[in-house]
């Protein structure tokens, strides 16, 4: 039993937020319903969403819906409240978060008190001071994100197959990604799979008429699948027609022309910006203890450091890995280490509310897996080294058996098994970024200025 009533929230609903809160709510039933433990959960949005199935959702291969989870089903027995925290003051044992009702209230931010801390709101992109990026930058990690770059090469593709200006097809069939990660990769590898598959069902549309650059700025890409892995996937792009471009940076990308560091200019209306991310600006409006780098310092039980009765984990935290037999080395900040850390956390939570020894986060790195497009994939895991069809199966296997819940499992394998009975969709539905653009139009109003050209379209 716990020794005293605990209100415990939750700061963010992505793998660690969820992850906890379900454990928590687990290891905690009895408390729950004797009003001893109160868990609150504090989220931009009402789902979590699997983002290793962002590029297939992008690519159309799996439905949007079925790559993020319903928190409220899930964490039935928690409060989720749609909202940002803006502010935490540990000393007080408060946060301030805002919800979508704050700016019509006109109250300001409602102030959330607790007796344990859970902060887990995860990252969000890293951006450099790039001329027109603000303007004419995708973004590449939410679902909506995925969904509109979608919409967006498809709908590229109906311009260039009805321009009759040599200039405006060109720039319309140049698709520019900078940063050779896993996101910057396998959404390069997906999207452009489908669009030559798209292709056959435009009459003067050929893939050999599209242009994809890949811009990187160091020496390498996909760093964790190995050095030979990732040459694997440099030469695997560039038999496909992929400029892959190593050692080079963007520069600008100001009135639709994307400029590199090595002088190459391509006027193009595609930049996605997947090039690396930050901790989440909440992490600075604490005052919880942070390293360089802007994460908040933990010890291998998974409090921060120096602290009682706060807890982090995930993109948000600077976990030791006691595993590396190197002093100082830190668990990476990804989805392998987010999910195991997330069971620790909520165990050791409870282990300091019944007042039990705290187990210390250990697993030692098994590898990763990264999908290239259908049936192209790589894969370094416990020291073998895979290519080609086995590594995108385990690319799957591995992603199905890791997403939560079996309902999503089972909607998401038979998505997989219907694509391979019948054909991919192409169909770009850009209109849903502006759902009133026709109504609009229709009752006599003004067409929306964004976009300027087309007020249906998602560019």
């Amino acid at each position: 039993m716990v020794k005293e009533r605990a209100r415990i929230l939750v700061v963010g609903g992505g793998y660690v937020g969820m992850y906890t809160a379900l454990r928590l709510q687990r290891r905690l039933k009895r408390e729950l319903d004797r009003g001893e433990v109160e868990i609150t959960v504090v989220t931009p949005d009402p789902y979590m969403t699997y983002q290793p199935f962002l590029p297939e959702a992008a690519a159309g291969a799996i439905s949007p819906r079925h790559v993020v989870v319903p928190l409220r089903r899930v964490l039935d027995r928690c409060r989720v409240l749609i909202g940002e925290a803006t502010a935490v003051d540990h000393a007080k044992r408060t946060a301030v978060v805002t919800t979508l009702a704050t700016e019509e209230e006109g109250t300001g931010g409602q102030r959330l008190s607790y007796d344990e801390l859970v902060l887990a709101p995860g990252s969000v992109s890293r951006t450099l001071p790039v001329p027109g990026l603000a303007d004419h930058g995708i973004g590449f990690k939410t679902v909506e994100e995925a969904i509109g770059l979608r919409n967006h090469v498809i709908e590229q593709m109906d311009i260039a197959s009805s321009t009759r200006d040599p200039a405006i097809r060109d720039a319309a069939l140049t698709f520019v990604f900078v940063g050779g990660g896993f996101a910057g990769v396998e959404a390069l590898g997906e999207l452009e799979d489908m669009a030559r598959y798209a292709a056959r069902y435009y009459h003067n549309v050929q893939p050999e008429d599209m242009k994809w650059i890949l811009v990187e700025a160091s020496d390498r890409i996909l760093p964790e699948v190995g050095e030979e892995m990732g040459r694997y996937t440099v030469t695997e792009l560039r038999r496909r027609n992929i400029d892959v471009r190593l050692r080079t940076r963007l520069e600008s990308c100001a009135d639709r022309v994307a400029v590199l560091s090595d002088g190459a200019r391509f006027p193009t209306r595609t930049v996605v910006w997947t090039a690396g991310v930050k901790p989440h600006p909440v992490l600075a409006a604490s005052d919880l203890p942070r390293n360089g780098r802007g994460r908040l310092k933990c010890t291998p039980e998974l409090s921060v450091d120096g602290t009682t009765h706060a807890w982090a984990a995930g993109d948000a935290a600077a976990v030791p890995d006691v595993t590396a037999g190197e002093p100082g080395r830190e668990c990476a900040p990804n989805a392998q280490h987010a999910v195991r850390q997330a069971q620790v956390l909520a165990d050791n939570i409870v282990h300091s509310l019944r007042g039990e020894p705290l187990e210390t986060y250990e697993h030692a790195y098994a590898g990763s897996v990264a999908s290239l497009g259908l049936h192209k994939g790589v894969a370094h895991v416990y020291g073998r080294k895979l290519k080609g069809y086995p590594a995108w199966f385990m690319h799957r296997a591995y992603h199905l058996s890791r997403v939560p819940t079996f309902n999503r499992k089972a909607r998401v394998l038979a998505e997989w098994c219907l694509a391979g009975l019948f054909k991919r969709e192409i169909v770009s539905l850009g209109s849903l970024e502006h759902p009133r653009a026709e109504f609009e139009l229709a009752a006599g109003g003004k067409p929306s200025l964004d976009p300027p050209h087309n007020p249906k379209g998602s560019s």
